[in-house]
């Protein structure tokens, strides 16, 4: 869900050690409204450029130093590409479904997938206009895409950011 901590969550736990991938979508559209367009999840060409900068920032990950845990860590993936496709009502495009075939034969990720819920609330920011009826709405989306994909869903419930930290820490315990 938009809004529910993983940034913050993600940080801590880099700070353990572990690699993160950032999220790709911010940085698309911070991109996009510093060229002009204030709203550049409007266009379907929005989504094939979070795919490209998610595909690259996952092919470079390998060659981070200093993670110490061997555990990779991203802050969404293709597969939320998806969900954020659907939720747009666009039609997956041709180099989405790429992507998503590539992370599937490859076996980029992971089967478990950490869910971390929503706080109860939202803040809205330059890159996340959506209220939080909306936020509910695409988190859904977001389960039925990974469902649908394959993938286990781990929740990471509201709470503390030790709380939260220490419960995805246990997760890769001898991992």
């Amino acid at each position: 869900m938009p809004g529910s901590g993983k940034t913050v969550l993600l940080r801590r736990m880099e700070t353990l050690g572990y690699a993160v991938v950032e999220e790709a979508a911010t940085d698309v559209i911070a991109l996009e409204q510093a060229r002009g367009n204030a709203e550049p999840w409007l266009r379907p060409a929005f989504i094939d450029a979070i795919a490209d900068l998610q595909r690259r920032r996952q092919l470079t990950a390998g060659d981070r130093s200093g993670d110490v845990v061997g555990v990779q860590l991203y802050d969404r993936s293709p597969v939320c590409t998806l969900a954020l496709c659907r939720y747009q009502g666009f039609a997956p495009s041709p180099a989405l479904e790429a992507e998503l075939a590539r992370i599937e034969s490859e076996r980029i990720y992971e089967k478990r997938v950490l869910f971390v819920r929503g706080l109860g609330f939202i803040t809205r920011t330059e890159a996340r206009q959506i209220s939080f009826e909306e936020a509910l709405r695409f988190e859904t989306m977001h389960e039925e895409a990974y469902r649908e994909l394959g993938f286990e869903r781990v929740d990471v419930p509201p709470g503390t950011i030790d709380e939260r930290c220490d419960l995805v820490r246990g997760l890769f315990a001898g991992a």
